[in-house]
């Protein structure tokens, strides 16, 4: 680990800083330092998960392979970036030229359970159920710990939290053993309509662009904590689930080249413009990713199946290493060759983010505590 006085950079979030944590001073800090953070910085920053619910491929999005062969690589091409030598889909131009803006982690992987659920669970608790007790969304930790209660708005949800995702498991969105009261606040109203029409236009009048101008309107009204289902169901409608099935998901990867990429392009890279022109993307951390990947074979009907061995992850705004590639992939994005990151290492992250030590807060399972998240922030999005 490197010493605490390395800064980022000169104008940006120093290590120290980040890591700033109550109670357990990861690099010394003690409880006064950290309660001093988040009484100061803490209360400046803010967190939208854009949570791409169904799983996107890895390979069609953040990750493509263009030297896989095709029953792999699918119908799109691979498009040079902003930043040498890093490739994404030719479905995301507008994201290709903001690559010099955020950072990729592309060996997000987990061993659970290959449905929605538990990827839900991961990703947005850093556990999944364990001996009954669940566990609060990141929002909820944050909200409880600034004592922000629902009634605050500071952790909201858009449109609405998720349900219908293939089984009855919790999904990750509650405020688990704490009650009701730390639930996400549903925000299912439409795009206030004082926004200029460039602007609308910009994200573009589509259901990802309305979601994501939503997100900016409610972190610039006060929220902290914004969590934007992509889908709130996956039942019956074409999702990032793309199995090419009726009876499961019916996406296919076609539907990715011509409607879900294109919107999420559009949106994303307008709601990163948008952030930066209102000075808000340094105090804003951004995180794109989807509850698993897909399978790198193309099945029988242009769709891909779940597959929770390797995904890809964006990360923006907070003053993250624009352009820095965390971890790798093999050749045909099937599992990580370089730096595995689990969904609960993004979660320690969002968490740190706010002066929030997941592993410093002890929850009780069975006869001993345990640490809400057992896993470490991913330092390397700003070393």
């Amino acid at each position: 680990m490197l010493s605490p006085e390395v800064s980022v950079a000169e104008d940006g979030v120093s290590r120290r800083e980040f890591l700033y944590v109550g109670g357990v001073g990861l690099l010394g800090a003690t409880l006064v330092e950290g309660a001093q953070f988040r009484a100061s910085t803490g209360s400046r920053r803010r967190a939208i998960l854009i949570l791409m619910s169904g799983g996107p491929s890895q390979l069609d999005t953040f990750d493509p392979k263009p030297e896989a062969p095709s029953q792999f690589r699918g119908p799109m091409r691979a498009i040079s970036t902003r930043v040498p030598g890093l490739w994404l889909s030719d479905a995301l131009p507008h994201l290709a030229d903001r690559a010099d803006q955020f950072a990729l982690i592309r060996s997000m992987n987990h061993d659970y359970a290959p449905i929605h659920e538990t990827g839900q669970q991961l990703l947005q608790c850093g556990r999944v159920v364990e001996q009954g007790v669940r566990f609060p969304h990141f929002g909820a930790v944050v909200a409880k710990t600034y004592q922000r209660p629902a009634a605050s708005r500071a952790n909201v949800v858009l449109p609405r939290v998720l349900h219908e995702t293939g089984t009855h498991q919790e999904r990750g969105q509650s405020g688990g053993f704490w009650g009701t009261e730390w639930n996400p606040v549903e925000v299912t109203q439409s795009v206030q309509g004082e926004e200029p029409a460039g602007i609308r236009r910009a994200y573009g009048e589509t259901h990802f662009g309305q979601l994501l101008l939503q997100a900016r309107q409610q972190i610039e009204a006060g929220s902290r904590c914004v969590t934007v289902n992509l889908f709130d169901t996956l039942h019956q409608r074409v999702t990032w689930d793309c199995h090419g099935d009726v009876s499961c998901g019916p996406g296919t990867v076609f539907d990715y080249r011509d409607s879900l990429c294109p919107q999420l392009d559009q949106a994303l890279a307008a709601l990163l413009d948008d952030l930066g022109q209102r000075g808000m993307l340094d105090d804003t951390l951004v995180i794109a990713t989807g509850e698993f990947g897909r399978t790198p074979r193309i099945n029988d009907l242009s769709g891909r199946d779940h597959w929770p061995g390797c995904w890809s992850a964006l990360v923006a705004g907070g003053r993250v290493r624009g352009g820095a590639v965390i971890g790798a992939s093999d050749a045909i994005a099937s599992s990580p060759i370089d730096r595995p990151v689990s969904p609960a290492e993004l979660n320690a992250t969002l968490l740190a983010w706010f002066g929030i030590d997941g592993r410093g807060i002890e929850v009780p399972i069975g006869k001993s505590p345990a640490p809400l998240v057992p896993a470490d922030p991913i330092y390397e999005l700003w070393s």
